[in-house]
């Protein structure tokens, strides 16, 4: 089954005494990216939370983002006067010199770099376990919310798929038409030559056999539908097989375009096009597939 890159998860919860919520947000990536914003009495664990996440998220540029609503931290938190003075004459200065207004400038100046010293408390075992619980909660909403979009491509991409499939058949009505048009062709030209030139008749005919014969598109055909029988099995195995369903897309492509040299024949070419066009809004919709 397939699951989108796209995806967000929530959770909301208890850390100790703090009410803290857990946030996953993801969008498309060929590889993992994943970007983690954690209060300060968390960060010793950043490297424990990557590591946990990152095997649950497999791929796509992810943003976890853990909030304390009702920080206790942040209220024993004292101002760095020095610091924040030196910010606050730097910044009058340059609204001064360009005109502009100095509002809300105390709110802008304790969000700078080390304004505030706030006194560290670290997690206990029992915390740790319930903000870890809090991002596993997170991360299941973000992977149902992952499987149901998956759902919805997965739909579009079958239809496509199928697109495709059933175009071969409406090859096939021009296929003998085709090679009767071309030996018709070529014996009318030859015969208008036959005055002309001393034309070998059985060495024409081999030439010509030989000629019509690079024309089949059976093979082509045999391992058109195989590559969309194995499409579909990969695409529904359990495991995330964007890059693997691209790689075979590739070898669908190859085929078409095989035909499509081969085709000598404008509605064959016609229905290729068709075909071409299905293949490439299925790459479009697999570029969001984990």
């Amino acid at each position: 089954m397939l699951k989108s890159m796209t995806g967000y998860g929530s959770a909301k919860g208890t850390v100790g005494t703090q009410s803290v919520t857990v946030e996953i947000r993801s969008l498309n990536s060929k590889f993992l990216e994943l970007n983690v914003r954690l209060p300060l009495q968390f960060r010793d664990k950043e490297l424990e939370i990557r590591a946990d996440v990152g095997k649950l998220l497999e791929r796509g540029k992810a943003d976890l983002n853990v909030s304390i609503d009702n920080n206790e931290l942040a209220k024993r938190s004292t101002v760095n006067k020095e610091i924040f003075l030196a910010y606050y004459e730097d910044l009058k200065s340059l609204a001064t010199e360009t005109g502009m207004s100095d509002d809300n400038m105390l709110d802008a100046i304790l969000k700078l770099p080390a304004v505030l010293n706030s006194e560290k408390s670290e997690m206990d075992e029992a915390q740790w376990k319930q903000l870890k619980a809090l991002i596993q909660s997170a991360v299941e909403q973000f992977n149902l919310f992952r499987s149901n979009e998956g759902n919805v491509l997965e739909q579009d991409v079958t239809q496509r798929l199928n697109a495709i499939e059933n175009a071969v058949p409406q090859l096939e009505q021009y296929e003998q038409a085709r090679i009767e048009s071309v030996r018709a062709r070529l014996h009318k030209s030859v015969n208008e030559l036959k005055d002309q030139l001393n034309i070998d008749t059985n060495r024409f005919e081999q030439e010509l056999i030989y000629y019509i014969e690079k024309l089949d598109i059976s093979e082509e055909k045999v391992r058109l539908k195989s590559h969309c029988d194995y499409f579909l099995q990969t695409m529904n195995s359990k495991e995330a097989n964007g890059k693997k369903l691209g790689f075979i897309t590739q070898e669908i492509g190859r085929e078409i375009n095989t035909i499509g040299s081969k085709a000598n024949d404008a509605n064959m070419q016609r229905i290729v096009v068709e075909m071409k066009d299905e293949l490439e809004k299925l790459k479009e919709q697999l570029a969001n597939v984990l």
